[in-house]
C-alpha cells in the first residue's frame, strides 16, 4: 500500500483552507496512493474561541467534511482527516478534535475524539490550553481496512505510550498521529517519540503535520513544525516531508510489522507487579 501524507499551512479560515486541501489529496492521488493523510486541525488554526465558535459546524454539517467525503469517493481512495474542529451540544460549549477515517465509497468508517489535551507551558509565551475549548474524548478506536488495522490518535495523544500499547494489543498495525506539533516541542521530541512509538508497537507510524506560520485574523498566530514522517515498524524512518507544504510518499508493507514483532515480541512480554505506594 502506498501511503501519502498530505502537509499543510492553515489559516483560522476553513473555507480558504478547503481549496488547498483538495488540491493537495489530488496530487497524493495522481502519485499513487491509496491512502491519504491530512494533518490535525484540517479546517481550521485558531486561538480565538470567539473565532472558532463562528466557523465551526457540527459534524452533520460540517462544509470541509462533506467535501472531503466526496473527495475521497470521487477518486476511490482511504482518506484520514487528521482533525476537524466541530461544534458540540456540549452543554459547555467546548468543541470536539475529531479525526474521521472515510472509505472509498464517501461514508465515514471511523471517528476519534483527540483523548488527551495540549495544556502546557511551553515558554513563558507559548502557554497552551486545549481544554479550555475542546473537551476530551474518552475511547480509543481501531478500525479495519483492506490494507491493515489502523489505530487513530492525534498530536499530543503522542506522549502518552499506553495508548499506543493499547491499539496494537488490540491488533492495530498502523498507527496514525496527524499533528499541529509546536516548533519549540517539536524540534525536540517530535521524531523521537514518533519512532519510540513505532518501536514500542513493532507498527508503522503515519504522522501528517501542519508547518509554518499559521495566520489568525484574532490573535497572533503560530508555528508548526512540520516534518510529517512515516516510521517503520523498527523505527527507520521511511519519508520526511521538511518544512514546506506539499505530499509525501512511502511504501506500507505490513510483512514488515511480522517481522518486527517476531524479533523483539515485546507486546506479549506484559507481567503484572505491584507498587510504586
Amino acid at each position: 500500500m502506498r501511503a501519502g501524507l498530505v502537509q499543510l499551512t492553515v489559516s483560522d479560515d476553513p473555507a480558504a483552507n478547503l481549496g488547498p486541501t483538495l488540491d493537495a489529496i489530488g496530487m497524493a492521488v495522481a502519485g499513487g496512493a491509496q491512502f491519504v493523510l491530512t494533518p490535525e486541525c484540517t479546517n481550521a488554526l485558531s486561538s480565538s474561541r470567539d473565532h472558532q465558535r463562528a466557523v465551526f459546524h457540527r459534524e452533520e454539517t460540517d462544509p470541509t467534511l462533506a467535501a472531503l467525503r466526496d473527495a475521497a469517493a470521487r477518486t476511490g481512495v482511504w482518506l484520514l482527516i487528521g482533525s476537524l474542529g466541530l461544534a458540540t451540544k456540549d452543554a459547555d460549549g467546548r468543541f470536539a478534535n475529531r479525526s474521521f477515517l472515510i472509505a472509498p465509497d464517501g461514508s465515514i468508517a471511523a471517528r476519534y475524539d483527540k483523548i488527551h489535551m495540549f495544556d502546557v507551558n511551553v515558554t513563558e509565551t507559548e502557554v497552551y490550553r486545549e481544554s479550555a475549548g475542546y473537551r476530551p474524548g474518552d475511547r480509543a478506536v481501531l478500525a479495519e481496512t483492506p490494507f491493515g488495522r489502523v489505530g487513530m490518535t492525534i498530536c499530543y495523544d503522542l506522549r502518552f505510550p499506553h495508548l499506543f500499547r493499547r491499539l496494537a494489543q488490540a491488533g492495530a498495525e498502523i498507527l496514525t498521529v496527524p499533528a499541529a506539533f509546536n516548533h519549540l516541542t517539536g524540534a525536540a521530541h517530535w521524531e523521537t517519540l514518533l519512532r519510540a512509538r513505532a518501536i514500542e508497537t513493532g507498527c508503522f507510524v503515519l504522522a501528517p503535520a501542519q508547518t509554518g506560520f499559521h495566520p489568525e485574523t484574532a490573535g497572533k498566530g503560530r508555528r508548526t513544525h512540520g516534518h510529517s514522517l512515516v516510521v517503520a515498524p523498527w523505527g527507520e524512518v521511511l519519508s520526511d516531508a521538511g518544512t514546506e507544504p506539499g505530499v509525501s510518499f512511502a511504501e506500507i508493507d505490513l510483512a514488515l510489522v511480522a517481522q518486527a514483532r517476531g524479533r523483539v515480541p515485546a507486546l506479549t512480554h506484559d507481567r503484572s507487579f505491584s507498587g510504586p505506594a
